[in-house]
């Protein structure tokens, strides 16, 4: 590794920042988080005292000093921010979701590739323990050939958000689908490639709810079909996940206890870092070399870090980039298919993506 860090600001200090970028940029030896945007107050400085605080973005990007730029401000800053970014030559990093609009991610594509500079959508969730054991059971084809996919990412939220207020508000970027359903969405693309067609159903289920709380949607790849479901008012969690092929199933509840111990201030460092407990283990029930086999399965280990370490390679060392915009701007694209075909109540073929 280069004993030279890449020097790192950060745009905005709220609970993206301070949980899944601030701690990894702190402990992780190729970075140094030098500066943070805050309009107001100095959080950060309170957390890590070295850092220097700036009130606007446009201070931070004029500084020389600064290489990476990590936006994790409210998603209607994300594109222009971003593009801000890049024709100042720095790299950046864009918390999901990547841009409001389609044409606002490839145009960041685009500037990506024009400025030379890398621009990297922060797609974390392929991070995660529960991912990892699913790409690691499907690449080892253990279910045979899988028809089945669902996946739930339901909480239980009846009441207004007393943080992070603007994601309940009517404005672009706003809702459910755009927030957690990036996630979901870029699981699948990632796991599945493209889908063949899309039907989304998206709902308003809280009565004071001016966005959307709820979406289920459906990706038929032929023989496989893929579920992607979404809800605020769900107090008896079902399974996490769901896959069922011709040989066997594997069934998953829980979350990845990342986010949790980093909400508590826990740092990620130690080889300890972060494996998931025995309780949380998925069920696998399939056919084995002739046998049938139908047990608990360890979880491999989730690390956000994994990202920056990634990013790192990518920056000082010329290694491919593993979250590129394209990605973002494809989830994005789904997006905006999955309002078309709710508002058609119909079936849409999936056109538009790239690298596929």
């Amino acid at each position: 590794m280069s004993s030279t860090p890449i020097r790192t600001g950060i745009v905005s200090f709220g609970i993206s920042s301070r949980t899944f970028h601030a701690p990894f940029l702190s402990t992780i030896p190729g970075f140094r988080l030098e500066a943070v945007v805050e309009r107001s107050a100095n959080h950060a400085e309170s957390m890590y005292p070295w850092v220097k605080t700036f009130r606007r973005m446009e201070e931070m990007i004029a500084d020389p000093g600064i290489e990476l730029v990590v936006i994790t401000s409210p998603n209607e800053t994300h594109f222009p921010y971003a593009k801000a970014a890049l024709e100042a030559g720095k790299h950046v990093v864009v918390e999901k979701p990547f841009t409001n609009t389609s044409r606002e991610a490839m145009e960041l594509v685009e500037l990506s590739a024009k400025v030379k500079r890398v621009c990297s959508v922060y797609h974390n969730r392929r991070y995660v323990a529960d991912f990892l054991t699913m790409k690691n059971i499907l690449d080892r084809k253990l279910l045979g050939e899988l028809h089945s996919f669902t996946t739930h990412y339901d909480r239980y939220r009846p009441d207004p958000r007393t943080y992070g207020l603007w994601r309940e508000k009517p404005m672009p970027g706003s809702g459910v689908l755009y927030d957690l359903g990036s996630h979901l969405i870029d699981q699948s693309l990632v796991l599945f490639g493209q889908p063949r067609r899309i039907l989304a159903d998206i709902r308003r289920q809280k009565p004071y709810s001016e966005v959307d709380d709820y979406f289920d949607i459906q990706l038929d790849y032929g023989f496989l079909k893929v579920i992607l479901h979404a809800s605020m008012l769900v107090r008896e969690m079902a399974f996490r996940y769901e896959l069922h092929g011709t040989k066997g199933s594997f069934l998953k509840s829980g979350e990845d206890p990342q986010e949790e111990l980093l909400k508590a201030g826990k740092l990620p460092v130690g080889d300890d870092w972060c494996h998931e407990p025995e309780s949380q283990y998925g069920l696998i029930h399939t056919e084995i070399n002739g046998q049938v086999v139908r047990e608990r399965m360890i979880s491999e280990k989730g690390n956000f870090g994994t990202y920056y370490q990634n990013l790192y390679q990518t920056i000082r060392e010329g290694a491919p980039l593993r979250e590129k915009p394209e990605h973002g701007y494809n989830v994005v694209r789904m997006i905006e298919m999955a309002f078309e075909s709710n508002s058609k109540q119909a079936w849409l073929d999936v056109e538009g993506l790239v690298g596929f």
